[in-house]
């Protein structure tokens, strides 16, 4: 099984970056091991993808459809701190990365890193003068904030509802059929 470990600390833990651009995410482990694995967990695609294999020789073993022009691994100082090199970046590259060593048939994973990959970042606000007026300004309380986005959005609750909505309907039928099993149970008892 794949598990987060304390044996190996991973670095940063979350990168956004533009397409073409390249990153470095750094993996320390505290753990005598045979060499260090790379996998990608994929949310558009819902599954761990392996990327590469780089043992304590250095020699890296590569996944399928995973080029050594994209992915390098490099080692940092005497087997304890490795990285990992993505070039050519393109959003097709976004997910989470995870450093991982085999230790008695278990893959003991890192943290894991965030990559977000954007063909254009979002620019910082301008900072413009404005003139000073004499009328208060309508600050926006929390509350207000809150009900445009973020946990609240109807784009969150309204499928949430349907989804509970949904599971209760379901349980109806279920339920209804536990009544009438436990009346027919309850008859055949009285009736001896």
């Amino acid at each position: 099984g794949f598990y987060a470990n304390l044996l190996l600390t991973q670095t940063p833990e979350h990168i956004l970056t533009q397409t073409n651009n390249k990153i470095k995410i750094l993996c320390e482990l505290k753990k005598v091991h045979s060499g260090v694995y790379w996998y990608r967990w994929s949310q558009e695609r819902q599954r761990f993808e392996f990327l590469v294999f780089s043992n304590t020789l250095g020699k890296a073993t590569y996944g399928t459809n995973m080029s050594q022009d994209k992915f390098r691994v490099h080692e940092e100082r005497s087997h304890s701190s490795y990285s990992l090199h993505i070039s050519h970046l393109h959003p097709s590259d976004n997910g989470t990365y995870y450093c991982s060593i085999s230790q008695s048939s278990e893959l003991l994973l890192g943290s894991g890193t965030r990559l977000s990959v954007a063909d254009a970042l979002p620019l910082p606000p301008k900072t413009t003068q404005t003139p000073v007026s004499k009328k208060p300004v309508p600050w926006i309380t929390k509350s207000k904030a809150a009900s445009r986005k973020g946990p609240c959005s109807p784009l969150v609750w309204i499928p949430l509802a349907a989804g509970v909505l949904l599971l209760l309907l379901g349980l109806v039928p279920t339920a209804h059929r536990l009544y009438r099993l436990r009346r027919r149970l309850w008859l055949r008892i009285h009736r001896q």
